[in-house]
């Protein structure tokens, strides 16, 4: 799934939280951390901020993605809170703004062994705060073959990743929704 499918089904508005009508939804209240290429020998720099940024409470993410010494990403990762049921929902929000560089939504499974599985989807972060909704399906699964199954998510990351550019995106809210 490239970041063009994403946005052929996502709905997308200039005001977080301004997509069309969900039948329900419900904050993610996420404890988001810092990680960066280092855990593996790479050199990528950064760190996440909190931020209000046009009057939205963010966390940020900012940094310099280098792909030398095999790298190549920073990450801001959370683990799901407990109680959370994604299985009973149809797929994330996410309200992002960014400087108009490509990122990744990635999730984990308990399903999943290896630090390379995941479950990808491609973005564009805009200049302008953006609300993206994407259903469980539109995660194509990376270097797995097990199938994707809400009832097993535990972790979510917005990754800056794969080539070398300047890295700015921040995430004002995460909801499940249906």
């Amino acid at each position: 799934m490239t970041r063009r499918d994403l946005l052929t089904f996502a709905a997308v508005s200039t005001r977080p939280g301004a997509v069309p009508a969900a039948e329900a939804t419900t904050p993610l209240a996420l404890d988001w951390g810092y990680v960066a290429d280092g855990v593996m020998g790479g050199v990528s720099t950064g760190r996440m901020t909190r931020e209000t940024l046009a009057g939205v409470d963010a966390t940020r993410l900012t940094g310099d993605v280098s792909t030398e010494n095999d790298g190549g990403f920073i990450q801001l990762a959370a683990d799901l809170p407990d109680g959370s049921d994604p299985a009973a929902w149809a797929g994330l929000e996410i309200d992002v703004l960014g400087n108009g560089e490509g990122y990744d939504l990635r999730l984990r499974t308990t399903a999943l062994t290896r630090p390379w599985q995941s479950f990808r989807l491609a973005f564009d972060a805009s200049p302008e705060w953006r609300t993206l909704r994407a259903p469980w399906s539109a995660f194509a699964p990376h270097r797995t073959e097990a199938a994707f199954d809400p009832a097993q998510l535990r972790r979510l990351g917005i990754l800056a990743v794969g080539r070398a550019f300047k890295a700015d995106i921040a995430v004002g809210a995460l909801r499940l929704w249906r």
